[in-house]
């Protein structure tokens, strides 16, 4: 296959973009509503890059269509393609007006209720135009799909061992976070000064499920202090919802300690002196590994790093 004869002259933008929507969307029809186009129009861009490229990119089954292993793999350069081409956009916008542009992050939970927006206060502070998109992102179950398929710039969260090499990405850790059993001002052993969690073991937990990598976690804890995991009256992944019931509830549960060192929770929630088994829990932003930093996460990084090493500066 000739480059000058098949794709340089003949392969166009516009159907690799058509291409990416009939994939995404698994029909003609709703590719074409997406894209405004007709049904037709649309059968028409994809049979052209066929016949183009010599090879066919997808098969057509009565659910709609799928992408064949050649379809699979334009595919994948294509989200390539048009995210080099955004990321050249917002490029050009930063040089023209370094105040501007969009960054999007996958935040895991525990994050997004404590140290982020710090960050983002900083980010907001140096840049207040730029628009800074946030969606959840389970570390555990993602397997840094997100990334891979360009609909983030960067996760940030905790780092789950050293990703394989197959993942394609690289890590920036920002610090270690640490687990601390947390109740809420007005709990009776809220001011109390020697504990052990055996002594916990009666009280009204909050714990997140143990199908999930932090009820496992929570798990692990108890077990490395010779202890059974303990009834827990409400089970969430909910951080937010674990905070409110702490502050006017007589729970006790595991917080990540990012979260009252970030969150502005001190006044409403007391740490209890429980000595819990040691854990390393590094927290990092994850990037593509042949993906070039666009400005705004080179600004997200510098924002994190000054947000961490100098945590009373975010006020």
């Amino acid at each position: 296959m000739q480059w000058n004869e098949r794709i340089g002259r003949r392969l166009k933008l516009r159907d690799l973009h058509v291409l990416l929507a009939v994939v995404q969307r698994g029909t003609m029809a709703r590719a074409a509503n997406e894209l405004a186009m007709s049904q037709p129009a649309v059968s028409k861009a994809i049979a052209d890059m066929e016949r183009e490229l010599g090879i066919r990119l997808l098969d057509r089954t009565p659910r709609g269509v799928e992408p064949t292993n050649y379809g699979r793999v334009l595919v994948k350069r294509g989200l390539a393609i048009f995210d080099e081409l955004r990321q050249g956009v917002q490029e050009l916008e930063f040089l023209a007006d370094p105040s501007v542009g969009e960054l999007r992050i996958g935040s895991s939970e525990g994050m997004a209720a404590g140290v982020l927006p710090a960050i983002i206060r900083e980010i907001s502070r140096r840049h207040p135009r730029i628009v800074i998109n946030v969606a959840q992102a389970l570390f555990a179950t993602t397997q840094y799909r997100d990334l891979q398929e360009r609909s983030v710039d960067l996760l940030f969260g905790r780092v789950f061992g050293s990703p394989p090499p197959e993942e394609g990405v690289v890590v920036e850790k920002l610090f270690d976070d640490h687990v601390v059993v947390v109740v809420g001002k007005h709990h009776p052993l809220a001011r109390s000064r020697r504990l052990t969690l055996a002594d916990l073991a009666e009280q009204r937990w909050i714990l997140p499920p143990p199908s999930n990598e932090a009820g496992r976690l929570a798990a692990e804890i108890f077990i490395s202090s010779g202890l059974k995991l303990p009834h827990a009256p409400v089970t969430t992944i909910s951080i937010h919802l674990a905070l409110r019931l702490l502050v006017s509830e007589r729970f006790v549960a595991f917080l990540p300690g990012s979260v009252l060192r970030f969150g502005g929770y001190e006044r409403m929630l007391s740490v209890l002196p429980v000595k819990l088994p040691v854990q390393q829990r590094p927290v990092g932003a994850i990037m593509l590994k042949d993906r070039t930093l666009s400005p705004l996460v080179q600004v997200f990084l510098e924002c994190a790093r000054q947000t961490v090493d100098h945590p009373r500066a975010r006020n």
